[in-house]
């Protein structure tokens, strides 16, 4: 059974940082690819950032530079590093597994809040 469990969610003043953690038990990190999605109030759920099995990365626009997307496999833990953070970033920030187009597990979500 696939679990994935974040943390690191918290208040934060606007130009903090913060670090999620997403720990993943009943599969390998290195065998999927790992992403952050979030959803603020009464809006879709849109990706953060991603990796992939092989180790690429991908971020959304609204991060690129603010946002660093990383794993560590002994740990198979993958974490999200916010820097510089906005007002618009506050969302609850979710962990995907996806193992394929027609299989993902979640995480229950974390929330982040930034006060301006």
């Amino acid at each position: 059974q696939v679990q994935l469990v974040e943390s690191g969610g918290g208040l934060v003043q606007a130009g903090g940082s913060l670090k999620l953690s997403c720990v993943v038990s009943g599969s390998a990190i290195t065998a999927n690819t790992l992403a952050w999605y979030r959803q603020a109030p009464g809006k879709e759920r849109e990706l953060v950032a991603l990796i992939s099995r092989g180790g690429s990365t991908d971020y959304a626009t609204s991060v690129k530079g603010r946002a660093t997307i990383s794993r560590d496999a002994r740990k198979n833990t993958v974490y999200l590093q916010m820097n510089n953070l906005k007002p618009e970033d506050t969302s609850v920030y979710y962990c995907k597994l996806r193992v394929n187009d027609f299989r993902a597990f979640w995480g229950q979500g974390t929330q982040v809040t930034v006060s301006s």
